[in-house]
């Protein structure tokens, strides 16, 4: 258990302008502990790589451990659940990122341990043709019972995934932009009960935070963070899902997109995810049970039969010699080690799986068959 005055020192380096997650771990790690760090002269954090003039001035105002100590106090009186990067119980998959938060919030039920968890995100304008997807999609994972299924609590598509999961009695974690003292948008207050029963909210911000659209990136990063997968049922050419299934991408975590048709406005997103292969195609839950490795019925799989007789062409041989000698590999480290750009690999990889040389592997990676 953390000690009170390391506590509160998380939520001052939380307070403190320019203090991102990334540069909060590293004072820690180089003081010792997150109270060590208002021990320590500005001399010697100013050795520190990259804490520059402008960190220092702010981090040592008093101002952030005197709202700390009020935001703590609030923590106490209310009973908050709250979790720091260095509990035993934190998030593993959000642990793997490199800008995991240091500390956040939590109200509800939530059990992540050893869960299948995936985010599904979309337009808050979605269609009908988004919104069945994503309800039939739900329908037909839950007989995945270890599921959980995470989303941003907004409107359109975010909502959509939340309520299925209650009709279908999968647990799902709603993540906030704003603190647990309140809920946004109002209109969905009236499903906090039964996402609290089954699940429930969780927050990076302060109680008095409120709803502010300069914390989506923050509140994305954590829907991204804490998935196995992201899955973008419907997006605009431009929009918040699609920050997410960046941040996902760029945490190595499998992407997948709804494709629509070219000239519908709230499909362009989803087909330039699929176009420049950030997502894999989806278009029924069967296509990430197979991708994820997550059929409890191999019989049942999806199966590719191999030809007795294969013929590969110059290219798809270099890879399969590359896997057979290296063994499970990332899409990126294939494409080094083969001297492919990724665009070209992503294809002869998906011509070698239909021969069945080659399976995917969660986390982009590739093996032999």
């Amino acid at each position: 258990m953390m000690k009170e005055e390391d506590l509160i020192a998380l939520l001052a380096l939380q307070h403190t302008p320019n203090v991102g997650d990334v540069t909060a771990k590293k004072l820690i790690a180089h003081c010792g502990s997150p109270a060590a760090i208002y021990q320590q002269k500005k001399h010697k954090i100013a050795h520190i790589e990259r804490i520059g003039s402008v960190i220092l001035q702010h981090l040592f105002d008093p101002v952030h451990l005197r709202e700390a100590e009020k935001e703590w106090r609030y923590i106490q009186d209310q009973q908050i659940r709250y979790h720091t990067f260095f509990d035993a119980d934190y998030p593993a998959n959000l642990k793997q990122i490199i800008d995991a938060p240091i500390l956040f919030f939590s109200r509800g039920n939530i059990d992540l341990a050893n869960k299948k968890i995936i985010s599904i995100v979309g337009t808050r304008q979605a269609t009908s043709y988004g919104i069945g997807f994503c309800e039939k999609l739900v329908e037909e994972l839950a007989h995945l019972h270890d599921l959980v299924i995470v989303s941003g609590y907004a409107y359109g598509i975010d909502i959509t995934a939340h309520r299925s999961a209650i009709h279908h009695g999968l647990q799902t974690v709603a993540c906030l932009a704003h603190g647990l003292d309140t809920l946004y948008p109002a209109s969905h207050k009236r499903y906090a009960s039964e996402v609290e029963a089954k699940g429930g909210f969780v927050t990076e911000f302060w109680h008095q935070s409120k709803f502010d659209r300069k914390n989506f990136l923050g509140r994305n990063r954590i829907i991204a963070g804490l998935a196995d997968a992201t899955i973008v049922v419907e997006s605009a050419h431009k929009g918040g899902s699609l920050v997410t299934a960046d941040m996902a991408f760029s945490y190595s975590r499998e992407v997948f997109a709804l494709p629509g048709r070219v000239d519908d406005t709230y499909s362009q997103g989803c087909n330039r995810l699929i176009k420049t292969d950030k997502a894999r195609l989806i278009t029924s839950a069967s296509d990430l049970i197979y991708y994820m490795n997550w059929d409890e019925q191999p019989s049942q799989a999806k199966t590719i039969t191999p030809q007795l007789f294969i013929e590969l062409t110059p290219e798809e041989e270099v890879v399969t010699h590359y896997l057979e000698a290296q063994g499970k590999q990332t899409l990126d480290d294939i494409a080094k080690g083969c001297a492919l750009p990724v665009y070209k690999l992503s294809h002869l990889l998906f011509q070698l799986e239909m021969k069945g040389v080659v399976r995917p592997l969660p986390g982009k990676q590739f093996v032999m068959c």
